[in-house]
C-alpha cells in the first residue's frame, strides 16, 4: 500500500487551470465560537486591563500570579537564559543573528530634501516606529528564529522600545527563545500569550504601555486578535498556511526535493507543497523518494495529510509553462532548482522569496541565510513583500513653501478647490496669493 498520496496535474489537461485554482483556494469557514471568544477577551482586556490579562493568563497557562510584574522579564533575564545554552546553541544564535543583521542593514529608506524652481523646499523625513510589540509562540515548537527575524530588522530600523510577549505554560520558559531575545536586543518581555497578549499590546493596561505596531506569528487566537485590533495599531501581515513551489529540471537529487517539500508540509495539514517539472519520470522519482523517507519524519502524519489534501506534482512541457504556473501560484517560497536559473528569476514576478540553484534549500532561509522568513502567503505575493526594515519605519512628507512658491502653487490649489466644491480649501490657498 502506498504511503504517500499526492495530487498530480498536467499542464495540457483541458481543465488544468481550473483544477489548479481549486487546489490554491482555501475555503475559510469562520469559527464563530473562536471569533466570539477573541472578541470577549479583547473587550475584557480593554475594559479591565491588568486584571483581565492576569485572569486569562492564569487560566490558559495554568499559572497563579497576582500581578503583571510577576510575568515581566528584563534583558538581564534573557542573558541568564543565553548563558545556560551550550556552545553550539550560542553559536547558532549569534551567527544567525549576524547574518540576518548584515542583510537587513542593507535596507533603508532615506530622508531627502530638494528645492523646486519656485524656491519651495520639499522632502521626506524617515523616522522609526517608536514602540513595537513582538509576539513569539512558545510550546511544542518555540520559534526562536522568529524572534530574530522580527526583532533584528526592528532594531536596525531604530525602534526604541521592542516589547515581546510569549506565554510560559506552567511557568516554564524556553532558554533558547530567551537567548534569541538576548541576541536580538529585545528590551522587555512579558510571559503572556494568546489574544490577551495582543489586546495588551493594542490597548495597553495599567502596567503595559500600548505599542504602535504588532508583529510575529501565533495560533488562531493570536492571528484573529491581530486582525481585529488592526487600526488601533499596525500589524505586519495576516499569514496563511506555509507554501513551497519547487521548479526542477529533473537533475537535482530527488531525495533533496522530496525533503524540501516535506519541510513545508510538516508545518500543518493546510500547508502546501508543489513540484513543477518537465520530466515526468523525475516526478515519479520524487514521489518514490517521499515513500522512502516519510517514515523518518516524526511529523509524518501531518506531512501525509498535507500532501494528500493540498500537495501537487505538476508536469509541464517547457520553461515558459513552468514560469506561468509559478506566477499563477504566487507562492511564499519558490525554489528554482534548474540549470538556467536567471530565466526563472526574471520570469517569475510573484514570490515571497526565491531560493536559486540546487543548493539553496528553503530551510536555509528559514533560519540563517539572512533575508527575512516572514513572508506573504495565499497569493498575496502579488502585492506584498517580506518583513523588512521598511516595516518599522514611517515616512513624513515635508513642504516648506517660499512666498513666491506659495503664490504660484496656490493658483493650482485654488482651482482644484473650486472644481471639487471645497470652497474653504480654495480660499485658504488664495489667501497666500
Amino acid at each position: 500500500m502506498s504511503k504517500i498520496s499526492i495530487n498530480e496535474l498536467n499542464y495540457n489537461d483541458a481543465d488544468f487551470k481550473a483544477r489548479l485554482g481549486g487546489f490554491l483556494s482555501m475555503d475559510e469557514v469562520a469559527d464563530t465560537d473562536l471569533l466570539s471568544r477573541v472578541d470577549q477577551i479583547l473587550a475584557d482586556v480593554k475594559k479591565r486591563g491588568d486584571d483581565a490579562v492576569i485572569e486569562y493568563t492564569n487560566r490558559f497557562d495554568r499559572l497563579n500570579v497576582s500581578s503583571i510584574s510577576e510575568l515581566a522579564l528584563k534583558p538581564a533575564d534573557f542573558e541568564v537564559s543565553f548563558n545556560k545554552l551550550n556552545d553550539e546553541e550560542k553559536h547558532t544564535l549569534v551567527e544567525s543573528a549576524k547574518r540576518i543583521r548584515d542583510y537587513h542593514e542593507k535596507q533603508s529608506f532615506e530622508s531627502f530634501e530638494y528645492q523646486d524652481a519656485l524656491g519651495n523646499t520639499l522632502g521626506q523625513k524617515v523616522t522609526p516606529i517608536e514602540r513595537v510589540g513582538l509576539y513569539a509562540p512558545a510550546g511544542l515548537a518555540p520559534l526562536a528564529s522568529s524572534v530574530l527575524m522580527n526583532a533584528i530588522p526592528a532594531k536596525v530600523a531604530g525602534v526604541k522600545d521592542l516589547i515581546m510577549m510569549s506565554p510560559s505554560p506552567d511557568g516554564k520558559v524556553n532558554d533558547f527563545l530567551l537567548g534569541a531575545a538576548h541576541v536580538a536586543q529585545v528590551d522587555e518581555l512579558y510571559c503572556i500569550g494568546g489574544a490577551q497578549a495582543i489586546a495588551a499590546f493594542a490597548y495597553g493596561t495599567q502596567s503595559i504601555k500600548k505599542v504602535d505596531k504588532i508583529t510575529g506569528p501565533g495560533n488562531a487566537y493570536v492571528a484573529t486578535a491581530k486582525q481585529k485590533v488592526f487600526g488601533a495599531v499596525g500589524i505586519d501581515m495576516v499569514a496563511g498556511p506555509s507554501e513551497i513551489l519547487v521548479i526542477c529540471d529533473g537533475k537535482t537529487d530527488p531525495d533533496w526535493i522530496a525533503m524540501d517539500m516535506f519541510s513545508q508540509a510538516e508545518h500543518d495539514a493546510d500547508a502546501q507543497s508543489i513540484l513543477v517539472t518537465q520530466d515526468a519520470m523525475f516526478a515519479k522519482a520524487v514521489i518514490a523518494s517521499m515513500e522512502k523517507l516519510i517514515d523518518e519524519m516524526p511529523r509524518h502524519e501531518i506531512i501525509k495529510q498535507s500532501l494528500k489534501d493540498r500537495g501537487l506534482v505538476i508536469v509541464v512541457d517547457n520553461d515558459e509553462q513552468a514560469i506561468e504556473v509559478g506566477n499563477i501560484v504566487a507562492a511564499e517560497h519558490v525554489e528554482i532548482s534548474v540549470e538556467d536559473t536567471q530565466k526563472f528569476v526574471d520570469g517569475i514576478h510573484h514570490a515571497g522569496a526565491m531560493f536559486v540553484g540546487r543548493y539553496s534549500a528553503e530551510a536555509l532561509g528559514d533560519y540563517a541565510a539572512g533575508p527575512n522568513h516572514v513572508l506573504p502567503t495565499s497569493g498575496t505575493t502579488r502585492f506584498s513583500s517580506p518583513l523588512s526594515v521598511y516595516d518599522f519605519q514611517k515616512r513624513t512628507s515635508i513642504i516648506n513653501c517660499s512666498q513666491n512658491g506659495a503664490k504660484e502653487v496656490a493658483k493650482l490649489a485654488e482651482s482644484f478647490g473650486y472644481s471639487e466644491g471645497l470652497q474653504a480649501h480654495a480660499k485658504s490657498a488664495a489667501y497666500r496669493k
